[in-house]
């Protein structure tokens, strides 16, 4: 048999998170408090905007939630549905981040907790509810 139809499908790395958002320059106050820079758009039929960050993480912000109040479906009802929950970013020090997202007046939704020995979490909304875990391994 050939390996093309046994054997997996080769994946390099991630391209990019896509997050679906409804006001551009809101979320831009929001991840630019991450580090992320906008490099391009809005532009396409959604349209996405584009934001890059040093550490090599891209993200698509797609400008086509209907309201600026919605809950989110997957993490606001009782009723779990499937889906994407939350992205994580590696954050060496989740004890500044804390710090510096309360200075901005972004609370945290979560956290700190630990994850076993190795590793531990804080977690914040954007402004569209969208969950971001702050992650520190250590």
């Amino acid at each position: 048999m050939d390996n093309a139809q046994t054997g997996s499908v080769q994946v390099a790395g991630l391209a990019h998170i896509g997050v679906r958002v409804h006001d551009l320059d809101r979320s831009m106050r929001f991840y630019e408090l991450l580090g992320f820079t906008k490099t391009a758009g809005p532009i396409g039929p959604e349209p996405v905007a584009i934001l890059d960050h040093p550490s090599g993480v891209e993200l698509n912000l797609v400008l086509n939630a209907p309201s600026a109040s919605a809950s989110n479906i997957l993490m606001d009802i009782a009723e779990k549905h499937p889906g994407i929950t939350h992205f994580a970013l590696l954050c060496p020090d989740i004890a500044s981040a804390a710090k510096r997202l309360e200075a901005a007046g972004v609370p945290l939704s979560g956290g700190p907790i630990r994850l076993g020995p190795n590793a531990q979490a804080i977690f914040v909304r954007d402004p569209d509810r969208n969950v971001i875990e702050l992650h520190q391994r250590g």
